[in-house]
């Protein structure tokens, strides 16, 4: 129904019902409320631009032995995002990382907070070019006021000393003022041959693991992607 609909709807069950005036006013303020949370909300889901929709609905606690459901219970309170943790999700390609942290950030703009879904590659980028690009100055700023920041395949390559200095400065400026979710097939001790530099990779764990939480998925697992994928024969 359009908004002029609901209201009409709304009318004629006063109308219908012999409702009060404080009773129809009651009515119509929270119709209005629901028409702005949910206003809201598709804001913050377009602000997180995640790469697909992944809930809670879809994902399988059976299918990974990285947390069990008392744990996800934990996290589903979003404590850790108001405490300023970091989770890092750590574990082979296909295990079930991305979609868990979708996840929780869905469920977290659910909540109200503002979200940002960025792959480390992506990061680069905008750092890189937020200073003469709009587009990706605009989506810095949304970033940098986001209540949980999910960067996703974090050391998935090598990078350059000046990306290095660009995340270091990243993370520097953000910490103890957002929460983090960080997914990697590799360990943050093996973080520093991806940086290049031993010194500032030890200056950006010491930032993100002060408040922090290891998941980690089982090395021997199957790709979950591949023991779902869809073939067209």
């Amino acid at each position: 129904m359009t908004k002029p609909d609901n209201l009409r709807f709304i009318l004629r069950e006063a109308e219908s019902k012999g409702w009060t005036y404080h009773e129809f006013i009651h009515e119509i303020l929270n119709y209005e409320m629901n028409c702005r949370e949910k206003k809201n909300n598709e804001r913050l889901m377009k602000w997180a631009e995640f790469p697909e929709k992944m809930t809670f609905e879809n994902y399988d606690l059976k299918e990974q032995s990285a947390i069990g459901e008392k744990q996800l219970n934990v996290l589903k309170e979003l404590n850790w995002i108001e405490e300023c943790f970091t989770l890092i999700m750590m574990g082979p390609t296909g295990a079930g990382k991305t979609h868990l942290s979708i996840a929780l950030g869905t469920h977290a703009v659910d909540k109200g907070y503002q979200v940002s879904f960025v792959s480390m590659n992506q990061l680069m980028y905008i750092l890189k070019t937020r200073e003469f690009i709009s587009k990706s100055q605009t989506r810095y700023k949304r970033i940098l006021s986001s209540d949980l920041i999910i960067i996703d395949d974090v050391m998935y390559m090598t990078y350059e000393a000046q990306e290095g200095n660009l995340f270091f400065q990243f993370i520097y400026d953000l910490y103890d003022k957002t929460a983090f979710i960080l997914t990697s097939n590799k360990g943050p001790g093996e973080w520093g041959k991806f940086l290049g530099d031993p010194t500032l990779t030890t200056a950006i764990l010491d930032r993100l693991l002060h408040r922090s939480e290891i998941i980690t998925f089982d090395k021997e697992a199957d790709s979950i992607r591949m023991k779902y994928r869809k073939a067209i024969f």
